[in-house]
This record gives structure tokens, sequence and C-alpha cells, in this order.
């Protein structure tokens, strides 16, 4: 069988695997973290290591920057993923690390990847050996730390952020992998539009712009030089067969739903459409979005276009019924409808102060006259007394009545706003309004 342009011997390792630098000189981006002078880097340089967690999304450098705090501070390095190991795995690394300290004089640094995949038990369970210096504990999430850790964990580390590298940083990158001996060694040619093509396709993470490079040199063409040459149409195929970067959990999907949402919310259908199709081309579930959009028709225009909750029912069903692509263009025609749609967060700021009110208030009790009087005891108690039947008032509205307990009856909630069908409520509101307060039968003055 033929090996590829870099071959395939025992023990071969991926091309992201093989980059990993060996010093923090060569360690590329996180500047703001580990640039000459900073704190982060001077701690390192001086062996005052302490327990941090890596913030930051996939493919920036977290478990590169780990392994070279362990070779720097020359500590042994012991890793778990949270989402393969459990509770007997961490004791398992925690007697090798106290016997390793006891025997040997050397310290150690535990580095778990994914850390907010375990639960509050298993992260409770590294507290003790982070207190008493069994290991220097290294944590890595994709995840916003103070949402996915619990306190107890974060106050005992630093919370270091990673950002997505440059296109600068992922060019230097790719530069070292062609030149090096660890990397292609000079063998492959790619012109500087396709390494700039690659470096765009990465979306700053590291180990997806090496992943393309390697698949890219498997199909690479035979050039005039000799060396085999990475073209725009090899790129192009291999970007066709590959997954685009999508975060679905993490903190790039939320922000991709936080823009659709302000989008509709703002009244922009090109907005809104641009941020559905990203999401969509990106992988994201469509009933996901679906149900979001169910809510947006809710929360930000409300009675100002009932329509606009329906419509968006009528675009999860079609989404379910058709599945994609078919149903995503329903999609498009909810949001598209929600963005132009008349504006009113009215119901939901109602709602949101009646459920804080309720919950800080007494529970009162239901007055008499609202009661259910279903027995002759009951009606014997006063319940259902003086109760008005709307429909036997003209145009069926019992003008003075009070459906509210009566510490609270002159509350208000609901405020339509200028705007929409909510004009005409409005409207509506205020001549209901105008007879209560002209009304002799008042319930409460």
């Amino acid at each position: 069988m033929q090996d590829s342009l870099f071959g395939q011997p025992e023990g071969f390792q991926p091309l992201a695997s093989r980059m990993r630098p060996r010093s923090l000189d060569e360690y590329v981006g996180q500047a703001h973290l580990v640039g000459p002078g900073k704190p982060l880097r001077r701690a390192v340089e001086q062996g005052q290591l302490h327990s941090m967690i890596l913030w930051g999304p996939p493919g920036v450098g977290k478990t590169t920057f780990a392994q070279l705090l362990a070779n720097v501070g020359n500590l042994s390095f012991e890793t778990i993923s949270a989402v393969l190991s459990g509770v007997k795995e961490i004791r398992a690394v925690v007697e090798r690390a106290r016997n390793r300290k006891q025997s040997e004089g050397r310290d150690t640094l535990l580095f778990v990847d994914e850390v907010h995949r375990f639960n509050k038990s298993q992260q409770d369970a590294f507290l003790p050996h982070i207190e008493d210096g069994t290991f220097i504990f290294v944590g890595a999430t994709t995840e916003n730390p103070s949402f996915e850790l619990n306190s107890a964990l974060l106050s005992r580390t630093r919370v270091y952020v990673l950002k997505n590298l440059e296109e600068s940083n992922i060019l230097l990158l790719l530069q070292r992998a062609l030149t090096s001996e660890q990397g292609f060694d000079g063998r492959l040619a790619v012109p500087d539009r396709v390494r700039e093509l690659i470096a765009s396709a990465s979306g700053g993470d590291a180990r997806r712009a090496l992943n393309i490079l390697e698949v890219a040199a498997d199909l690479a063409e035979p050039g005039e030089n000799g060396s085999d040459t990475i073209t725009e149409a090899v790129l192009e195929q291999v970007m066709q067969t590959s997954l685009r970067r999508f975060d679905k959990g993490g903190d790039v999907f939320y922000d991709q739903i936080s823009a659709l949402h302000k989008s509709v919310r703002g009244s922009d259908p090109d907005g809104s459409l641009y941020w559905l199709c990203r999401m969509l081309d990106g992988g994201c579930d469509p009933l996901y979005v679906a149900r979001r959009l169910v809510r947006i028709a809710s929360e930000d225009i409300g009675n100002a276009d009932p329509r606009a909750l329906q419509l968006s029912m009528d675009a999860w069903d079609a989404q379910e019924r058709l599945g994609s692509p078919e149903g995503e263009l329903a999609l498009a025609q909810a949001v598209t409808f929600l963005a132009l749609s008349p504006k009113s967060n009215a119901v939901y700021k109602a709602f949101n102060q009646c459920m804080a009110d309720i919950r800080q208030d007494p529970d009162y009790e239901v007055p008499p006259h609202l009661r259910n009087a279903p027995t002759k005891l009951l009606k014997s108690m006063g319940h259902g007394d003086s109760y008005r039947y709307a429909h036997d008032e003209p145009e069926a509205f019992a003008a003075g009545e009070s459906y509210l307990p009566e510490p609270i009856h002159s509350r208000r909630y609901y405020e339509p706003v200028n705007r929409g069908l909510e004009i005409k409520l409005a409207e509506k509101r205020q001549r209901l309004d105008d007879r209560n307060a002209a009304s002799p039968n008042k319930r409460y003055s």
C-alpha cells in the first residue's frame, strides 16, 4: 500500500500532535498571557506555578500549554479526561502523585481535560489534594467556568481566558509544519493563497488548520518542481468533506443564538436570516432554532402581532414533518416575518413582574366573590357572594369589578405599547379603565 506524503510508520502521530511546541518561545498565540513580561509567563519561568483553569474554544492550545508548564517546571505530567474518567481514575492519579512526591520528591501537574463535564462531587474530589499540594491542578474547559464549575474549585484556582488564534498565528503554524522535520520538511508546496484560505477556514483553531493541511497533503498533486502541491482545487475538495467548526454547546453557539435573537428584535431581516443560515450551516439542530423562534415571537412581538407566534409554530411543525433541508425554508420564512413584525415586550415584562411579585408577596387569599361555590356550605360561607356575571352586564363588562386580591387591587402589569395590534388593545384598555373609574359599583374604593 502506498504511503501518504509523510507516511505512517509505527507510532504515527497526527500532524497537530507532532507540531506541539517544546518551549514557551515556540508557543504561538495567547500573548496576553504568556508574552514577554506577562505575569503568567514570569510565574512559569520562575517556577512559581499555581493551580488554574484554562478557558477557551477548541484548538487554541490548552493541552499544549499544560504540557509546557510541566516541561518548564520539570514536573511529572498526568492527564485525565472528564469524558472517560470517574472517581476511580481520580483516586488512582492522586495515589500516583502522592507516591511520586514521597519517594522521588517530584511534583506532579494534573491536567483535567473538559473539566466542566465532571459533576459537583467529582469536582470536589480534587479540592483536598489541591490544598495540600499533592499536585498542581490545571483544568481545561470550553464552557464558562462561572456556570459549569463549582465555587469551591474556582476559589482554589485562577481562571485564564485563551482566545482564538489570529490568522497570522495560524499562518506561522502552517509555515512551521511545512518546513520543520516534525512536519513535512520542505517536501510539500502550498501557495500563499492556499495557506491564507486554510487559515481563514480554521476559525482560529490551530488543530483544525493542521488537520486540514494533513488531509490536503494526502490529495496533493504532483508539481512542476517535483514537490507535491496543494492547489485551491484540492483544498476545495477537502473543505467540502470537512465539518465546519461549530461549537454546539459552548460560547460560540450561544453567541450566534444571541445574534439571531437581537437581529430579530432589531427588525433586521437580513441579519436575522444571516445568523439563521450560519447556525444551520454549522450543524445546529433546526428544531432548536424553531423552539427559539417561538420564544422570540412571544418575548419580542407578543400581542403586537399574534400571527408571529402562530407562524413560528407552523414553521416548527413544517420542520418536524419535512426535515432538512426542506423544512428549513419555513424557518427562514418565520425569521424574516418576525424581524419585520411590530415589536412589543409588554407581555414579557408583565409576566416577569407578576412572577417576581408573587415570589415576594404574601400568599394572598382568593377574594370571596371569586371563590367557587359548588355546595350549600360554601355558599353559606360567602363564596361567590356579590359576584357579577360579566355576560349579564352591558357590553359583557362588569364596570368597577376587581379580580385581584384586595391589598393589590390597583396593581397594573400589562401595558400595551403603541405598536401593531397593541394600539387597539391599548385603546380598549383605556376605555375599560374609564368605565371602571366612572362606575358607582366599585368593588374596592
